[in-house]
């Protein structure tokens, strides 16, 4: 659990020193990772364009932009703040709170995270 925590930290903080593309995406290039393939086959977004501006939007609670660029980084942004201390209470604890394990918690926030972004990319494709 801590490892976790630590880790979801270490993702926002790196947010935090991302500077957002102003297009909505390719925010990630700036970690020395290549352009989306998807993208650069095809001309059309993929279901995670936009997944790390989203996140450099967030931490600057810049909340409508996080949105604009991904709604599904929006939520995982989101639902990683809202896990850290979550996940740090369990583990003093030593067991995770209103929950005997982990498993329904994160696979129902997975769950829910790929309904937001597959819907979000499948609006997507009918605007672009």
């Amino acid at each position: 659990m801590i490892l976790a925590a630590v880790g979801m930290t270490a993702v926002l903080m790196i947010a935090g020193r991302l500077r957002p593309d102003a297009r909505g995406y390719g925010t990630h290039q700036s970690l020395g990772l290549p352009p989306c393939s998807f993208r650069a086959l095809t001309g059309s977004s993929c279901p995670t364009c936009g997944m790390t501006t989203a996140f450099a939007w967030f931490v600057r609670g810049r909340f409508g932009a996080a949105f604009a660029s991904n709604p599904g980084g929006l939520f995982a942004a989101s639902s990683c703040v809202g896990l850290i201390p979550w996940l740090l209470a369990g583990a003093t604890r030593g067991r995770p709170i209103g929950t005997k394990t982990l498993e329904n918690p994160v696979l129902t926030l997975i769950a829910v995270g790929m309904v937001v972004t597959l819907s979000a990319w499948t609006l997507r494709m009918f605007i672009e």
